[in-house]
């Protein structure tokens, strides 16, 4: 009997995909061991010098690691095997370092000679106190110091985790995406050859195939050219529509919502006023009474990366979308390393060398010259929340303009906006007097004047 072409797709499809199980099943597991692995040693982290470095290191982070970090100096001195260190050089005991950490100041007062250096070493600035640390926290956070417990090793870079941050296991969807691609693949070349052995066997029974005539017709554009009616309909339909997305463009003329520029220095307001929870008005201070927010000086970022020199991501882990967009730790880190650049910020010697480079921020918001806006007006008098015309900042990684900032919307606002009268004897002699004469129920700005010409221009 004859052998017939396709059999032998078959065959090899089947050995190919069951290669593509093999293999996928023993990547699944290595994984799922280097996962497994991780969370052992993490679990099982060593207590030394008598304390718990997993517990060390969370107290750690809450009340050192503003200061202080392991391995470089900061505000205060590296702590790396701080406890073994000064019992070697300084000739220090575990009973000095709880002193020290529970009244720095007490210490220095007391004439300790050790203190004293380190007071003097460091601009005569004495060390926090942190009087409700237990001994056994200190011995925790000094466990942690002498040894830090490892880092929960990540999965394989190239599996996507899911969105609760748990690894994956078994086959990815990648896949199964290729193996159906490769089935698809397959069952069309298997359709093909068995199209052009049927040809084959009519032909040599003597069966003649014939293509089906295509009827002649008439072309639909000179049907449609010979249609008068219908050519007058569309004509009227293409100027009127021509007309309406001219004038919809003519009306966006100077609206820039949407406009989202790339700046200088990366700043991520989902990390900052999102995950950290940053208000608003601690960088931007001078909305509170001022007409401008402003633009925050360096130094107002200094206040916190100078001793927050590197980005360690946020607890629940990257999401796929920063990691597309390459917002890994290392990204973030280089930009503080252009904070650092633009101030003049020496980080090993922890000072100011005085060579600032200016940043040209690029601006975002811009209303035009003729419009006046007050945010002190808005923001403290007003009580309006930075959200209502910003939009959700909280979530934008790279900040954009969220409203149009048309007379319109302005004007909109002033309408459906009501003025909290309530401990504002001001407000309530106007609502009362209104309420008197025009019935009104509830007092908007509009009914304050917001609607007047030269309220807004000037």
């Amino acid at each position: 009997m004859k052998k017939v072409p396709y059999r032998t797709q078959i065959s090899t499809f089947f050995g190919i995909f069951a290669v593509v199980l093999l293999l996928t099943s023993n990547f699944s597991f290595a994984q799922d061991q280097a996962v497994a692995a991780a969370e052992t040693a993490e679990a099982s982290a060593e207590t030394t010098a008598g304390g718990d470095a997993v517990k060390g290191k969370q107290l750690f982070n809450q009340n050192c690691a503003a200061c202080h970090a392991l391995n470089r100096k900061m505000t205060g001195p590296a702590l790396a095997n701080v406890e073994a260190r000064l019992a070697e050089e300084e000739g220090l005991d575990k009973e000095w370092m709880y002193a020290w950490i529970k009244n720095s100041a007490g210490m220095i007062a007391s004439g300790d000679a050790y203190a004293n250096k380190i007071y003097e070493e460091y601009n005569q600035a004495a060390m926090t106190a942190f009087p409700t640390l237990s001994n056994e926290d200190i011995d925790n956070i000094l466990a942690y110091t002498a040894a830090p417990p490892p880092a929960p090793a990540q999965a394989v870079a190239t599996v996507a985790a899911p969105a609760g941050g748990a690894p994956t296991s078994g086959i990815t969807n990648e896949v199964i995406l290729g193996a159906l691609v490769l089935v698809f693949g397959l069952l069309v070349m298997m359709l093909i050859l068995v199209n052009t052995t049927l040809r084959r066997i009519a032909e040599a029974n003597g069966v003649v195939v014939e293509k089906a005539k295509a009827e002649k017709r008439t072309p639909i554009w000179k049907a449609f050219a010979q249609n008068q009616f219908l050519v007058l309909v569309s004509t009227i339909f293409l100027l009127l529509a021509s007309a309406y997305y001219a004038y919809g463009w003519m009306m966006q003329i100077g609206v820039d919502q949407g406009y989202q520029p790339i700046q200088p220095i990366h700043y991520s307001h989902k990390i900052h006023a999102g995950d950290n929870k940053i208000e608003c008005k601690y960088c931007h201070s001078s909305a509170r009474v001022s007409k401008h927010s402003g633009i925050p000086s360096l130094n107002v970022c200094m206040n916190c990366h100078k001793s927050i020199y590197e980005y360690k991501g946020n607890p629940e882990g990257p999401t796929p979308e920063d990691l597309a967009n390459g917002y890994t730790n290392e990204f973030y880190t280089a930009e503080i390393k252009k904070l650092y650049k633009a101030v003049g910020w020496n980080e090993e010697e922890q000072r100011y060398t005085g060579e600032s480079k200016p940043v040209e921020w690029v601006r975002i918001h811009n209303l035009p010259d003729l419009a006046y806006f007050n945010h002190s007006q808005h923001v403290t008098v007003a009580g309006i929340e930075c959200q209502t015309c910003h939009g959700p900042v909280e979530e934008m990684e790279i900040m954009y303009q969220y409203s149009p900032l048309t007379m319109g919307w302005c004007i909109n606002c002033h309408r459906e906006t009501n003025v909290n009268v309530e401990d504002n004897a001001y407000y309530e002699k106007i609502h009362e007097a209104l309420s008197e004469k025009y019935g009104v129920e509830s007092l908007t700005a509009a009914q304050l004047g917001g609607l007047e010409c030269g309220k807004c221009h000037y």
